[in-house]
């Protein structure tokens, strides 16, 4: 597996994301490229055609995916109120505004919504990062203390 050093919460920001782009990682570099979908002429658009197998399309959630995420939410929450209004929420017309307009009422459980949701992001994005060959580097690596005097260390330690 190669390793890169990514912005993992940039990413499920992408993955999430509901914007009208493509974003694009560089299997090389580990770096995204960002383009507008109506974009067909750009160089980073031809960089993309020319060298297919650099670049892999970052995936969007759609919105069944994005429902199917707060019903399994819905599985880990036992209030007796809030459970049958997000439910409902989503089997109607705009499932997602609803959900999310009837949440606002709950400010705890939006809480735990935003964690699980987060949770299940970054399991996606590391998901997919592993079927293309990638394991993200840790974000900060360990102290190496070869030849650090203790009392500096000790310090270190302290501002940690």
């Amino acid at each position: 597996m190669r390793k890169f050093t990514l912005d993992l919460d940039a990413l499920t920001r992408l993955i999430n994301g509901r914007e009208q782009q493509e974003n694009w990682l560089d299997l090389e570099s580990g770096s995204v490229l960002s383009l507008p979908a109506e974009d067909h002429y750009s160089d980073e658009r031809q960089q993309i055609e020319l060298d297919p197998e650099r670049y892999s399309q970052v995936p969007n959630l759609d919105i069944p995916q994005r429902v199917a995420m707060r019903e399994s939410f819905l599985f880990t929450l036992d209030d007796p109120h809030a459970h049958p209004l997000l439910s409902a929420a989503l089997t109607g017309r705009r499932p997602l505004r609803a959900f999310d307009y009837e949440i606002e009422a709950f400010p705890a459980i939006r809480e735990q919504w935003q964690a699980y949701e987060i949770k299940q992001l970054r399991e996606y994005a590391l998901n997919w990062l592993y079927e293309l060959g990638i394991e993200p580097a840790p974000d900060k690596l360990p102290l190496d203390t070869r030849g650090i005097p203790r009392d500096i260390l000790r310090r270190l330690s302290k501002s940690a």
